[in-house]
């Protein structure tokens, strides 16, 4: 090759990378069920504002018919929005980006129902006043992070889809599966409490709880990396993220670290 073509191909290829649009990815935390701060009428609006070519859902694959259409799931906000959008925009497309199997998959390893057999165990011993202090405290501060919650997911979505929100949101969760083992690693009762899984064998409230919140990572991290599959495979497109707002702050925090030095940004419907 001579030095001159070679010249004009780095050029090109620099000329490409400098022109190549970057691919959005948008983010929103939704309440599932119809409230008047957020129904499926807001959510659709918030699609018109955006003008999304994707909008990856909160579901896996068994949800939607082989060219990508709602097979269920049509009484969310998110179901009812994204299939009037879609029969609106022919061009805007939808795609599954959950756990594959996720409740399936609890309920054979035993993290459910174990999960909520745990938290009403300890709630159980905490309106007893058998909780220890440390414990009780725990406990108590895992039940008040809730309280703000419920006042933001009152208020209009700007309110539960911002940086503040999300850090509240992580700390309850940090709370839920990460304090709350210190009881239940401690306490005899949820060691000799135990569950049938669906194969037979028996598994703990202590490590179903376990498994609850290792689960809790292993679905948020693979959600990421779908969302980051599906966003590499259609460069330059607006992706729009539907997911419980509950979610959204591991979410954003993984595909943080996925998108870097990639040409993906992350927005927030809100912003222009």
């Amino acid at each position: 090759m001579n030095k001159t073509l070679l010249i004009l191909l780095t050029l090109l290829t620099i000329l490409s990378c400098k022109t190549e649009k970057t691919t959005e990815i948008i983010v929103i935390g939704t309440l599932h069920k119809p409230e008047p701060n957020f129904n499926d009428e807001i959510l659709f609006k918030i699609f018109e504002d955006i003008k999304p070519d994707y909008i990856l859902r909160e579901l896996d694959s068994s949800s939607f018919t082989s060219d990508f259409r709602h097979k269920n799931d049509l009484n969310s906000n998110e179901g009812i929005a994204s299939e009037k959008y879609v029969q609106k925009y022919s061009g805007t497309h939808l795609r599954p980006y959950e756990f594959e199997g996720r409740n399936e998959y609890r309920i054979n390893i035993g993290s459910r129902p174990t999960d909520g057999f745990t938290t009403k165990l300890i709630d159980s011993l905490s309106k007893a006043d058998l909780l220890s202090i440390s414990e009780a405290g725990i406990y108590n501060k895992y039940k008040a992070l809730l309280e703000p919650l419920i006042i933001l997911a009152s208020k209009s979505p700007e309110n539960f889809n911002n940086a503040a929100t999300d850090s509240i949101c992580e700390e309850r969760q940090y709370y839920q599966y990460k304090m709350l083992t210190k009881i239940t690693n401690k306490r005899n009762e949820f060691k000799t409490h135990f569950h049938t899984k669906p194969n037979g064998e028996k598994i703990s409230y202590r490590d179903g709880y376990k498994l609850a919140g290792d689960f809790w990572d292993l679905r948020n991290q693979t959600m990421a990396k779908n969302i980051m599959q599906i966003s590499q495979q259609n460069h330059g497109k607006k992706i729009v993220v539907l997911c419980g707002f509950m979610h959204r702050y591991y979410i954003l925090s993984e595909l943080k670290k996925l998108t870097k030095g990639k040409n993906i940004v992350l927005k927030e419907f809100y912003e222009k």
